[in-house]
């Protein structure tokens, strides 16, 4: 276990439906915050979605910039499933750490797949191992979400990416380091691409979506293109906007709906099967 202790904020101080945990983690060799977005309810196993933020942000941003939580509860009222909201930092290196396993700075890959899901657990009562668990994000959050769900397809139901950094040389136009400071032990390591071709047929469903005015537009249709190539099932929508957090606020409910519907059909499965013994 690489998580050396763990904060839990007190739920009468607190934002509403809201837990706030600070994990300090051996990977990252520091204290991060991760905010849970969760009702009171006595269910149990419920399904998690982890939002990934981009560069710049934490592990507030998705719900005070982005609105995540308003989203989510409308779509609650028309009849969404009960899901957690993860919130995590990306492990707060620079103007952002990729979510990349680091040669000299730390894993913040196993920060996410590791440290922060396994603390929710542990610590979330309406969660458990259980739990199905979905991934999504924004930006360099989006480009986490399509690399982490590509290396590890067993670990989650459904990947979704908003306006995609695809590469490390779409971060370089975000970021002030050099790409070179982004060096993993293994080249390969960054590349989408690779991890997708990779473990193609494991893959769980998969959509990204990005704005016709955004700076990463032609770069998502050419990593489009690509997963065509190597005959990748995904649903990719061009949608109207820029990078910008009134197109993702505006959006996250494309993702939220399309989990709901992954789920719906786990669920559906499982009663069929439990049906025919």
């Amino acid at each position: 276990m690489t998580i050396l202790r763990v904060e839990k904020s007190a739920p009468n101080y607190s934002r509403e439906n809201t837990t706030t945990l600070t994990l300090h983690s051996s990977h990252i060799g520091g204290r991060q915050d991760v905010s849970i977005y969760h009702q009171a309810t006595t269910a149990q196993e419920l399904p998690i979605i982890v939002l990934l933020h981009g560069v710049y942000g934490s592990n507030n941003v998705w719900m005070e910039l982005g609105g995540a939580h308003l989203v989510y509860e409308k779509l609650r009222q028309q009849g969404l499933n009960e899901f957690v909201l993860v919130m995590p930092s990306d492990g707060g290196l620079w103007d952002g750490s990729g979510y990349l396993p680091l040669l000299e700075h730390g894993d913040y890959e196993k920060w996410i797949v590791e440290d922060v899901i396994n603390t929710v657990v542990e610590n979330i009562e309406c969660v458990s191992t259980q739990s199905n668990i979905y991934l999504t994000g924004l930006s360099m959050g989006g480009y986490g979400a399509l690399r982490l769900g590509a290396k590890y397809p067993e670990r989650f139901c459904g990947i979704s990416a908003h306006s995609s950094v695809t590469s490390l040389a779409d971060l370089q136009q975000f970021i002030e380091n050099p790409i070179s400071d982004y060096c993993c032990e293994d080249a390969n390591e960054s590349n989408i691409i690779y991890w997708l071709a990779k473990h193609k047929d494991a893959l769980p469903p998969l959509r990204l979506d990005c704005g016709e005015s955004d700076s990463l537009y032609q770069s998502n249709l050419a990593l489009c293109n690509e997963m065509t190539a190597i005959d990748i099932d995904f649903q990719f929508e061009a949608l109207s906007g820029g990078h910008e957090w009134p197109y993702w606020h505006n959006n996250l409910s494309k993702t939220l709906l399309f989990f709901n519907t992954i789920e719906n059909a786990i669920e559906n499965a499982i009663e069929e099967k439990a049906s025919k013994k």
